[in-house]
């Protein structure tokens, strides 16, 4: 039985509706396409942050907690935890809700990647310095 969360006190980075298409034949989504969201959504604060192009080079954890089906809400939440010369590591939690009839939330999956800021010649760059 999985355990009832709350959304986070916040705006997610995304959300989407779990379709058909994501899923297998028994309903499940595909944890290939979970994997490419959470990568979109953790791309999102890296790009803000380094002011422009980045690109994955390490997805350094990624746990499914629970399965998503068709037709779950599926929210996105982020946070930049770490950041050094060229790169951002962010961490993305996603939740589903789900049965609107008697109304549930779990947390579904826990994920942290690495960006590299990249410039027009697709190499690594700088990162813009903050003020602060």
């Amino acid at each position: 039985m999985p355990d009832t969360d709350t959304l986070p006190a916040r705006e997610p980075t995304i959300r989407v509706a779990a379709m058909p298409s994501d899923a297998n034949y028994t309903g499940d989504i595909f944890g290939g396409w979970l994997m490419g969201q959470v990568d979109i959504a953790g791309s999102i604060p890296a790009v803000q942050y380094a002011r422009g192009r980045v690109v994955t080079v390490a997805v350094n954890s990624f746990v499914f907690k629970q399965p998503i089906f068709v037709g779950d809400i599926v929210s996105f939440y982020t946070a930049i935890i770490k950041t050094g010369h060229t790169s951002v590591t962010v961490a993305v939690e996603v939740f589903v809700q789900r049965n609107p009839a008697k109304p549930e939330c779990v947390k579904v999956t826990e994920a942290t990647l690495t960006y590299v800021a990249v410039g027009e010649d697709r190499k690594p760059r700088a990162l813009p310095q903050t003020e602060g």
